[in-house]
């Protein structure tokens, strides 16, 4: 990845990247949660660039909603750039825009992670559940614990 990064100005400036270089990393990420257990609600998806404020509100890349089907839903992230990302799911059995948590800061909704990572002593770390996306349309499963 660093010799690309090194000879990405050198390539541009000699004309020779290839004009599909954007189009390739920029791409379709779909979040396949499985394991919901009732329809009621929806899931949400955050997905986190990097290890800084990964899990926390309002500090992932992006976010999505997606309603719930026979236990399934799954979150889209359209036009997203190649790179390294994590994914946070919750059930909001109530609409919640924000996971609930209860004693030891255990969630009391349904909750997942990019890379079905696990989390007997307490949520994943970044490392754990980042996974690398080289764009193009991707479908990343997600199974829920409750």
């Amino acid at each position: 990845m660093r010799t690309i990064t090194a000879c990405l100005p050198l390539a541009l400036a000699l004309g020779l990247w290839p004009a599909t270089a954007n189009a390739q990393s920029a791409g379709r990420l779909g979040v396949l949660v499985t394991g919901v257990r009732n329809d009621n609600g929806s899931v949400r998806c955050g997905l986190y660039s990097s290890a800084a404020g990964f899990r926390e509100p309002g500090r992932e890349f992006r976010g999505a909603a997606a309603p719930i089907k026979n236990g399934r839903a799954t979150c889209i992230f359209p036009g997203l750039p190649a790179g390294k990302y994590a994914v946070a799911v919750f059930h909001a059995e109530q609409n919640e825009r924000q996971i609930e948590t209860g004693m030891f800061g255990k969630p009391k909704q349904g909750y997942g992670f990019s890379g079905n990572p696990a989390s007997s002593f307490g949520p994943p770390s970044f490392a754990s559940a980042a996974f690398d996306y080289n764009g193009g349309s991707l479908t990343l499963p997600v199974r829920l614990t409750y």
